[in-house]
């Protein structure tokens, strides 16, 4: 629970309330400005910087206090969250040469955006891959799902590795420039959440070996690399959920009602809201104490697993109920629970489907003895 915290860190907890209570407001003004509006200010008050490394003048924060403020900022229940912390390096992490230059450095810098192709259809012939042709590589493929894939500069790729006689050399990460030569988006669509991503199709397009990220036969594991930090920041994103949700409803049932008493007085409206009240309780229980052992080191993605499975899931249950107590109003489209509602669906498919996280769970105790309860 977020209880026995630091002394800095109940500091920061301060400084975000007032932060978001004074920016993160919608106004009149275009979306695009408040959204400038909103980096501006957090750059002034530090947070941008929370995720980018120190060597590019970052100052990161640890699991925790980064927990902490997700879940705060997904309390708010803003659009214009999502412009308090600056990009970080994802996949590019500790990138050198052209990789740093050309990709890595813009990226940190606001310059360009990047994004990250891994699920493909599963009506390919066959996943994506690479042919090596001297220096360079000749991708062909399809990637289905590129979430910001229209607007991004390059997208960073997972694709088999073989010599030009079919020899398999492993997986790679490679960035591609969206412009390259037989690079063409085959559709662009989007998501019930409201998420933009796009189908984009790889023809034999030629890129240099020097935009592999790390080295050929790395690739899963990079893929990978950084996605135990998404899935905690996914579950602390579904725990502010739920924070707003009980607020919302506890309104709700306190509010006087048609029938003459609040909803809030009969006794089977308590019992769900307080089914509500648990849930929420124990899957932060489970997010903090993940965060806490994530910051001591060690591996933690059994834990990161079951943390991003329950919170997950309790969110969609506790919103699913949120919904059921305020009634039809709640599924207009523009209230802020049907907003919820239709974004706390995602959450259990992004970075893992449930159901294979769970597979992935047992198989780290059973033939890795790796996790805790």
């Amino acid at each position: 629970m977020p209880d026995n915290l630091p002394e800095e860190l109940l500091g920061v907890q301060s400084q975000m309330a007032t932060f978001v209570d004074a920016q993160l407001r919608l106004t009149d003004e275009p979306l695009t400005t408040q959204h400038q509006r909103v980096r501006e200010a957090s750059k002034q008050a530090g947070f941008f910087f929370k995720t980018q490394p120190v060597e590019f003048g970052g100052a990161p924060a640890g699991a925790l206090e980064l927990t902490l403020l997700r879940e705060m900022l997904a309390t708010a229940n803003s659009p214009l969250a999502a412009s308090v912390f600056g990009p970080g390096p994802g996949v590019l992490h500790a990138t050198e040469g052209t990789l740093r230059k050309n990709y890595l450095e813009p990226v940190l810098r606001g310059d360009k955006r990047g994004a990250f192709g891994f699920t493909e259809p599963d009506s390919a012939p066959r996943p994506t891959y690479a042919v090596v042709d001297g220096d360079d590589l000749l991708i062909t493929g399809v990637k289905s799902y590129v979430t910001g894939g229209a607007t991004a500069d390059f997208v960073s790729i997972l694709v088999n590795a073989e010599d030009v006689n079919g020899e398999k050399l492993g997986t790679a990460m490679v960035a591609v420039d969206t412009q390259a030569q037989g690079v063409t988006i085959e559709r662009e669509f989007s998501s019930m959440e409201g998420g933009g991503h796009v189908s984009m199709r790889f023809d034999q397009v030629r890129v240099s070996q020097q935009n592999v990220i790390g080295k050929i036969g790395e690739g899963m594991p990079r893929a990978l690399g950084n996605i135990g930090n998404v899935r905690l920041m996914v579950s602390a994103q579904a725990m502010g959920m739920c924070l707003f949700a009980l607020e919302y409803v506890e309104n709700h049932l306190k509010a006087p009602h048609r029938s003459g008493s609040p909803l809030g007085d009969r006794e089977g409206v308590r019992l769900r809201y307080a089914d509500m009240r648990i849930e929420t309780y124990v899957a932060r229980s489970a997010l903090y104490r993940t965060a806490r052992l994530v910051d001591e080191g060690g591996n933690t993605v059994n834990e990161i697993i079951a943390t991003k499975v329950f919170c997950t899931e309790a969110a969609g249950r506790v919103i699913d109920m949120g919904v059921q107590l305020v009634g039809g109003q709640a599924l207009v489209t523009g209230h802020p629970l049907e907003l919820l509602y239709r974004q706390v669906r995602s959450l259990r498919l992004v970075e893992g489907a449930s159901d294979l996280l769970r597979i992935n769970l047992v198989k780290g105790r059973l033939e890795m003895d790796k996790g805790r309860v």
